[in-house]
């Protein structure tokens, strides 16, 4: 079972949710306001924090990317805001998931258990390499044990559903990956929005220095898939598959 943080300034709502984790074996603490939830994080390791958009102190956007300044824990946003645009910006800021009130006990659970899979599941991506070996693609080095990526031997800052997505992808150099996969495989859901992966995907690309319009690595065929692959500059010079071996790019 997990230990959460629930970031509620509704009374009615927080007791609901202590309840209802309390009743599912979690351990459960709970605040009113954003600096509370930073003093708890910054002070006890939790699994994950549900937290809530409007609190009275700061808004619970703000309070994401003050937690995101301090801790990796995952985070779920639970608010009765449903805005495309902010909802984009949340995951870009570094939401793990978003619930729009109201919402479920048993939808929650499910988002939860989900979250949580991703989170202690190392790279994440069942029938993906080894951890033992280091991936190369190109001028890519990812490491799933140690969960670190360089790119032409410069760290990547990644987050760790960043990490997740690069590590798969890695996983099967040249090969066109459907979005279905990456839903089931990288977020552990059946069902999802293209535009969390599209999100994901955009982010990560900064990091990788490139765009949609002038890819390097990550090649998104529409309608069909996303491939990760060596830049045509690189030549055979770095080839991929594991440390040591030479691969060849899938059809």
């Amino acid at each position: 079972m997990a230990s959460v943080l629930v970031v509620e300034d509704d009374q009615f709502v927080r007791s609901a949710l202590i309840r209802h984790l309390t009743e599912a074996s979690h351990t459960v603490r709970s605040v009113g306001t954003a600096l509370e939830a930073l003093r708890e994080v910054a002070h006890v390791g939790f699994d994950v924090v549900i937290l809530d958009l409007g609190l009275p102190d700061l808004d619970g956007a703000e309070a994401l990317k003050m937690l995101r300044g301090i801790t990796d824990v995952p985070v779920i946003i639970a608010t009765a805001r449903d805005d495309e645009t902010e909802i984009v910006r949340l995951l870009n800021d570094g939401a793990d998931d978003y619930l729009v009130k109201p919402f479920s006990v048993e939808h929650l659970s499910a988002r939860m258990a989900a979250v949580l899979r991703r989170s202690r599941g190392g790279a994440g991506a069942p029938g993906a390499v080894g951890e033992d070996r280091v991936i190369r693609v190109g001028g890519l080095a990812i490491d799933p044990l140690r969960r670190q990526a360089e790119l032409d031997g410069a760290l990547l800052d990644l987050t760790r559903r960043e990490f997740d997505l690069l590590a798969f992808l890695a996983g099967r150099p040249g090969v066109v990956v459907a979005r279905r996969e990456l839903l089931a495989e990288v977020w552990q859901q059946s069902y999802g929005d293209d535009q969390t992966i599209d999100v994901h995907l955009s982010w990560l690309r900064r990091k990788l220095g490139e765009t949609a319009a002038s890819p390097r690595y990550l090649h998104t065929l529409r309608g069909v898939g996303v491939k990760l692959e060596p830049p045509r500059e690189a030549g055979g010079a770095g080839g991929f598959g594991a440390a040591g071996e030479a691969g060849e790019p899938g059809p």
